[in-house]
């Protein structure tokens, strides 16, 4: 996210719970799958609960770092690949595994784990126009100026009423 105006798009944890729930109740008819791989950081929530939803026991991860200072993409670093041995439950291609993330922004990390595995399901909860067709499966689409604030990068905070000074 480069744009010095960015949308905002706060989530909270119920919301993003539900719309987690969303993405399975969307993959439960795209399976079978025999594990989830999910993109570190931002995939390891909803990874957890579509596994729980779905009913997979196998998780592992990938780390790609490509936010590097919260508010600009930079060169993208596979920190830990994926273990060849959750590779091999799937079939040839990553047939039958399921990658899952929180958003895909620019697609250059899903383009990365498509390339290790052109046959696997990717989906994540929330979806940009130039990420969206590198996914197969996601729940809402966001503009390309839109920077979402997830909940764990959120605490609460008092927020000012929208009409500036208001005595209550």
């Amino acid at each position: 996210m480069t744009q010095a105006n960015p949308k905002a798009f706060p989530v909270s944890w119920d919301q993003f719970h539900r719309d987690a729930r969303a993405l399975a109740w969307r993959l439960a008819a795209s399976g079978p799958f025999q594990s989830i791989i999910c993109i570190t950081r931002g995939g390891l929530v909803p990874a957890a609960i579509v596994s729980r939803e779905l009913g997979l026991r196998i998780i592992e991860t990938i780390c790609i770092a490509s936010y590097h200072d919260y508010t600009t993409q930079g060169d993208l670093q596979v920190l830990k690949t994926i273990a060849q041995e959750v590779i091999n439950k799937g079939e040839a291609g990553g047939k039958g595994i399921l990658v899952v993330d929180d958003l895909v922004d620019t697609g250059k990390t899903a383009k990365i784990v498509r390339d290790m595995l052109p046959k696997a399901h990717i989906a994540t909860v929330y979806a940009k126009p130039l990420g969206r067709p590198l996914v197969d499966t996601f729940v809402t689409e966001v503009s390309q100026d839109t920077w979402i604030y997830f909940p764990w990068d959120m605490g609460l905070a008092y927020q000012a009423p929208i009409a500036g000074d208001h005595q209550g």
